[in-house]
């Protein structure tokens, strides 16, 4: 039977995306990945070369995964809190998305995988919220790409720091749904022109 080696390398990737979420990339294991996995460990060194090698393939897997899931377009630029809301959706549905993000960011010191892709689709968001501007459907009072960044925070920070939403907003706030309308209605009042 010929050896499937697409379908390896997915198995690969969606054991690594819980264990590099999980513990990091210095604390993974691929002993642990392949396992899960249900495959060699070589094949973790025949297709990626090496640890950070999965590492980064998991990384890039997982922003392409969000590139397509949460665009945005000219045209949903005028409504920023529609598109935290449909931010907010992903990051409910892929919990491990956020914790891979933040693992980037403390194991490399600021240095990101694909750096120059992902900065282009941020570049294009820019673009979008900018004409949004022009257009008057959004506020001028900072620039497009400071309006991004903050739309961002105030959705990953529900989930990014549970605790400290527990203590702030109490029983009534814990809800996804509570939540995400929070985010809807603040990222459209602090959007709004």
């Amino acid at each position: 039977m010929p050896w499937d080696t697409e379908a390896t390398r997915r198995r690969l990737l969606d054991a690594a995306v819980e264990e590099f979420a999980e513990h990091g990339p210095a604390g993974a294991r691929v002993d642990r990945i392949a396992r899960s996995a249900e495959v060699n460990k070589e094949r973790i060194y025949q297709y990626f070369g090496d640890k950070d090698g999965l590492y980064r393939a998991v990384l890039e897997q997982e922003l392409q995964r969000l590139a397509a899931a949460v665009p945005l377009t000219p045209d949903q630029a005028g409504d920023l809190g529609e598109y935290a809301g449909r931010l907010f959706d992903h990051h409910t549905d892929h919990p491990h998305f956020l914790r891979l993000l933040h693992w980037e960011g403390l194991a490399t010191g600021g240095e990101a995988v694909a750096a120059a892709k992902r900065t282009a689709l941020q570049n294009e968001k820019v673009a979008a919220i900018a004409d949004a501007q022009k257009r008057g459907l959004v506020t001028r009072a900072v620039s497009a790409g400071q309006l991004l960044y903050g739309i961002m925070a105030l959705v990953d920070w529900w989930f990014v720091a549970p605790h400290v939403v527990r203590m702030t907003v109490g029983a009534d706030g814990l809800g996804r749904t509570a939540q995400r309308a929070a985010v809807v209605e603040l990222a459209r009042r602090m959007s709004a022109p």
